[in-house]
């Protein structure tokens, strides 16, 4: 299985989750589980947009006639698309905590509010069983195909997990005090559990949001950069070349490159094919030839078209 069969999958499985989660907290009166329920389903909505990026960019670096008619629209390719996504992704789940938080404080203000604890507690232990085999299905999928959106997809689902685990703590600790003294604070079980998963659950996105961020702004990677000018500088030093500028770049999972050589004017002229060669040379030095690399190389005399 690859990366779009789990995320089908995974909207599958969302879906089914999101539909009980709305079902459950309606018949419960649990605003925790109506919000599982709801955080399930732009979950699903912004998993189906992933799956749509994915296929879009495999499609692309097809040869049939369908991927012809994308490449001759879509002539940069759809890799800034995967950030993009990704961005969306995280910061949706942060609203939807942050809005949860702040009805699970106003709820707790309010005085909390009776619920019926035993349909509660069979949605927050289904929950916890599919959330368990998805999240655990996609860490071993994603150790050979290592994708960003099966990776937030993950943790999407343990959030998920998180969120159905800790409500069947409460609901369980809520019928346990139901006959005692303290049968009072069931009421408050549900918004107090909701508040603390929130606050535990809002800051985990924020990984992905930056790194999608800096991949938007084409921030260069230190780590590719220094290895791209290494390589540059190597070639110029074995050729006699002037200098070179390098213009590097990852965007979702494609690297960018741009490496320009300055070489002396009145350099003696060679062929078509050994500049070719002397590309492919340079090509395999940095490495990492796939339909997801984008390199350029030029040569030139002039500087300024390297700038």
């Amino acid at each position: 299985m690859g990366e779009q069969g789990f995320l089908r999958i995974s909207i599958a499985a969302t879906v089914v989750v999101a539909t009980l989660g709305v079902v459950f907290g309606i018949l419960s009166g649990s605003f925790s589980i109506a919000f599982d329920g709801v955080y399930s389903l732009a979950d699903a909505a912004m998993t189906g947009l992933a799956l749509w990026v994915s296929s879009l960019i495999i499609d692309s670096t097809k040869s049939d006639a369908r991927s012809g008619r994308i490449r001759n629209r879509f002539t940069m390719g759809f890799w800034h698309l995967e950030p993009i996504v990704l961005m969306l992704n995280g910061c949706l789940l942060m609203t939807v905590g942050v809005y949860a938080l702040i009805s699970a404080i106003i709820s707790i203000l309010n005085g909390g509010h009776e619920l019926h604890f035993g349909m509660a507690v069979f949605y927050s232990a289904s929950t916890v069983v599919v959330c368990a085999i998805m999240a655990f299905s996609g860490i071993r999928l994603n150790r050979r195909i290592k994708s960003d959106f099966v990776s937030l997809d993950i943790k999407a689902w343990i959030m998920s997990g998180g969120i159905a685990l800790a409500l069947l703590i409460a609901f369980l600790a809520g019928m346990a005090v139901q006959a005692t003294a303290i049968a009072w604070i069931a009421a408050y079980l549900d918004p107090a559990v909701l508040a603390l998963v929130c606050l535990v659950m809002i800051p985990l996105p924020i990984g992905t949001v930056r790194r999608a961020l800096t991949e938007i702004l084409l921030i260069a990677p230190v780590d590719l950069k220094d290895h791209v000018d290494r390589v540059a500088l190597e070639i110029v030093q074995r050729l006699g070349f002037l200098s070179h500028r390098a213009y590097v770049a990852r965007v979702g999972r494609a690297t960018q490159i741009e490496l320009y050589f300055i070489v002396p004017e009145g350099l003696p002229a060679r062929t078509i094919e050994q500049w070719d060669a002397l590309r492919d040379e340079i090509g395999d030095a940095i490495g990492d030839e796939s339909a997801n690399r984008w390199l350029t190389i030029a040569f030139t005399a002039d500087t300024e078209w390297a700038e």
